[in-house]
């Protein structure tokens, strides 16, 4: 990515987050969205933008349709709020990423509560062996 079609996605993510919160009255908008990431063309001709949405999966593609079906309005705003020739479209996609990460981050606190557990294990054990080697005479 270059530093222009960085900026141009940093942009856009501030104004659409806006306009989500306060331009965008559909009924379908439940579950908080917001707005991850925005990746934009290096010919700034599309702009994917990443969204998560808290819920489940059915109230995620609700969510996502309601915004597929405002992005031709929230990119005419975006003529408005922007000083370019042309705006990019818009594409929304649920962020997948955080998912993984979430899962990794799971799967990370599941091996760290077993390390502990076999560290106790091995210093009961440790202990045991220590208190029947000082019981027995030499």
């Amino acid at each position: 990515m270059s530093r222009r079609t960085e900026r141009v996605g940093s942009t856009i993510r501030q104004e659409l987050a806006m306009m989500m919160l306060h331009e965008l009255n559909d009924p379908r908008l439940k579950g908080m969205p917001s707005i991850t990431r925005v990746k934009v063309s290096e010919d700034l001709s599309n702009a994917d933008v990443y969204i998560t949405v808290m819920g489940t999966e059915s109230q995620q593609q609700t969510v996502l349709a309601a915004l597929r079906h405002s992005a031709g309005m929230m990119r005419s705003k975006l003529t408005k709020a922007m000083s370019m020739r042309t705006i990019p479209y818009l594409k929304f996609h649920l962020d997948e990423n955080l998912k993984k990460e979430m899962a990794v981050l799971d799967l990370l606190r599941k091996v760290s509560e077993e390390n502990a557990q076999r560290d106790r294990e091995r210093n009961e054990a440790q202990n045991e062996v220590q208190q029947e080697s000082d019981l027995q005479p030499e």
